[in-house]
């Protein structure tokens, strides 16, 4: 999300920065304007976008959470943070960590300053020491614990991201941007038992869906999940695996009815999400064999979107471009083959968007709403707040668990737009762009897909 400038463009003076080494200290006008607004934040990492937790008087960077977790702090003019689950108490620190303190002590205020681009430092008063994050060990990820010391660059840089953000209504059709529009998606769209077959025996007894391509298509889903493995036929739709899958479903099938409906629907834009387990030169092969293709097909990466901003979705569907194919695979084992997928038309997934964690749990039994980058890990560090100059990435937001049990499925559907709002909204500083669900005829994901129509971040 985005905040307004206004709330961000901060820098401390120096007069506040001398007087909150005092005890109850009094904080002039012109020095609480300088501040971000009182009020109730996150305090999240430019780096990994965790979030600071109080974990049993250790503050450390937690996947986000909403208002579970000890992660919400009410901000005060004087530059303290005082958790909202304990009253009295601060983030703060003792040493050379981070700590939650007692509000009233010097050691819970802080000289806060922008960093720039929407980010702040938490400096100790009259020093050099920040909270910052910890270098990251070799092979592993960074540590959970937050430091004070002397901290420079991005690991000391933190969103200070409201709970209950600023929003606008939606502009009018012809202005909206593509990065503005949220579509109801279709995770293992191609898992539905109807259009064929797509697990083994026994698996196949728990389809994603119950409906057809051409039906989600009709029904409105205008994002599809979809599973590829190569097989002597080229790319083939399979679960896992293709072994012992009866009657499975080649990817061109699917594409060509959905360049079919989008050449009968001219109004219309699609996304497809290629979970990508084929080799460059199969997958353009496979694509070749879809007619209309490159007529409706959407190369953003030869439109200046990195260096513009997403066009509006009314200028996608004038020109025709309202095909987007994402694929889930590694740029650089392209390279290594010597075929980027690119080159015909089909985007790096990680270069184009951002993707929360996919699985809330098993088919049964309690959820996990945390909501943190699908694409964090020792090797890779794309967080959900990852922005550019001029390009923000689209937001993938998924919402399903490890198995579509349809009482489940139901009653996660119906609780979508509360952590689109409240969990994962907040977690990415935007607006979910694509709601990924299970069995979409349940639970009405539609009508958080309607509700967050209605408006947009700043």
């Amino acid at each position: 999300m985005r905040t307004p400038h206004a709330l961000f463009a901060v820098t401390v003076s120096a007069a506040l920065a001398a007087t909150v080494l005092a005890p109850a200290p009094a904080v002039s006008a012109a020095a609480a304007d300088a501040l971000p607004p009182p009020g109730t934040y996150y305090v999240q990492s430019a780096v990994t976008g965790l979030n600071a937790a109080d974990s049993a008087g250790a503050v450390e960077q937690h996947r986000p959470r909403g208002n579970e977790d000890h992660q919400q702090w009410s901000l005060s003019a004087d530059g303290t943070l005082e958790s909202t689950d304990s009253p009295g108490i601060c983030l703060g620190r003792a040493g050379d960590r981070a700590r939650t303190v007692a509000c009233d002590g010097p050691e819970a205020r802080w000289e806060i300053a922008s960093a720039g681009a929407d980010r702040f430092t938490l400096t100790v008063p009259g020093t050099d020491r920040r909270l910052t994050v910890a270098p990251k060990p070799s092979g592993a990820n960074h540590p959970a614990p937050l430091a004070v010391g002397p901290g420079t660059g991005d690991l000391a840089a933190w969103y200070l991201t409201p709970v209950d953000p600023v929003t606008r209504p939606m502009p009018p059709e012809s202005r909206r941007t593509l990065d503005q529009v949220t579509f109801l998606t279709a995770h293992n769209a191609y898992a539905n038992g109807v259009d064929g077959g797509f697990a083994p025996p026994f698996v196949d007894l728990f389809p994603n869906h119950t409906r057809g391509i051409e039906r989600q298509l009709a029904d409105g889903v205008r994002g599809f999940m979809l599973d590829i493995h190569q097989t002597p036929d080229g790319a083939i739709l399979c679960h896992n695996s293709c072994t012992l899958v009866r009657g499975p479903v080649a990817l061109w099938v699917d594409l060509q009815r959905i360049v079919d409906f989008l050449r009968a629907r001219p109004d219309q834009f699609v996304t497809v999400f290629l979970e990508d387990y084929v080799d460059p030169g199969v997958l353009r092969a496979e694509l070749a064999r879809v007619q209309g293709l490159s007529d409706v097909l959407y190369r953003p990466d030869r439109t200046g979107v990195r260096e513009n901003g997403w066009p509006a979705l009314a200028e996608l569907t004038a020109a025709g471009q309202r095909l987007l194919i994402f694929s889930d695979h590694s740029r650089a084992a392209d390279e290594d083959a010597g075929l980027t997928r690119d080159t015909f038309g089909v985007m790096y997934q990680r270069e184009w968007t951002v993707e929360n964690y996919w699985s809330m749990g098993s088919g049964l039994g309690a959820s996990d709403w945390s909501c943190y980058s699908r694409w964090y890990d020792a090797g890779t560090n794309i967080p959900l707040t990852r922005t550019e100059p001029g390009f923000r990435p689209l937001f993938v937001m998924n919402h399903f668990r490890d198995a579509a049990m349809a009482s489940t499925a139901g009653t996660d559907n119906s609780k979508l737009a509360d952590r689109a709002r409240r969990f994962c909204g907040p977690a990415a500083r935007k607006k979910p762009n694509y709601l990924a669900v299970d069995r979409y005829d349940l639970g009405n994901p539609a009508a958080a897909v309607a509700d967050l129509n209605t408006y947009i971040y700043p």
